[in-house]
């Protein structure tokens, strides 16, 4: 419930305060789960492409915000769950598996971090490994004029794509190939931007 409402009210307020503009969005699939892969450069990041899509996003969250009372209320009411970005975390990933097997949609940030200058930082594991364990389609998303509090905001909407194992459990190369098979289709959604 208290998804819905956020949602509704950025989607009344980012067009007026953010000139926001949505492209593609019936790029993503109607039902079943879907991973959706966003470049991550601003905390407004999660709102701005929840607001975006038109099914709920669950999204992996760094875990050092579920330490802070009100906000960890308030992003776990708006669908996200902790991961350890130290090392492997299993549980985050089971979560995500259990979302995207029960047909939910999940939002990973591969990049693992912000991006402070803009620019896309390589993958890190994680995503290519939740892609390749469900088989799910991965659709890619640029968010583009997130950061800061005023100017235009711009989401764009790939198309789905899918990353496959030859041999169930994915290699090392699989898992690297896939995470910059994600990173670039995010780059060609910036760079059609761009111009």
């Amino acid at each position: 419930m208290a998804y819905w409402l956020a949602w509704a009210l950025l989607k009344l307020l980012l067009p007026v305060l953010r000139r926001w503009k949505v492209q593609g969005a019936a790029n993503l699939p109607p039902e079943g789960g879907v991973m959706v892969v966003a470049n991550h450069q601003s905390y407004w990041d999660p709102l701005v492409l929840g607001a975006a899509l038109p099914r709920r996003v669950y999204f992996m969250a760094k875990e050092e915000l579920f330490r802070i009372p009100v906000l960890a209320w308030l992003i776990r009411a708006w669908g996200a769950f902790p991961v350890r970005r130290e090392g492997f975390d299993r549980k985050a990933l089971r979560t995500a598996i259990d979302h995207l097997m029960r047909g939910h949609v999940v939002g990973v940030f591969p990049e693992g971090r912000r991006s402070h200058t803009g620019q896309l930082l390589p993958a890190q594991p994680g995503a290519a490994i939740l892609a390749l364990k469900t088989g799910v389609p991965v659709v890619p998303v640029a968010l583009i004029g997130t950061r800061g509090v005023c100017g235009k905001v711009e989401v764009k909407v790939g198309t789905p794509f899918y990353l496959k194992a030859e041999k169930g459990k994915p290699s090392r190369e699989e898992i690297a190939a896939g995470g910059e098979k994600m990173i670039a289709e995010i780059g060609v959604l910036m760079k059609d931007d761009a111009g």
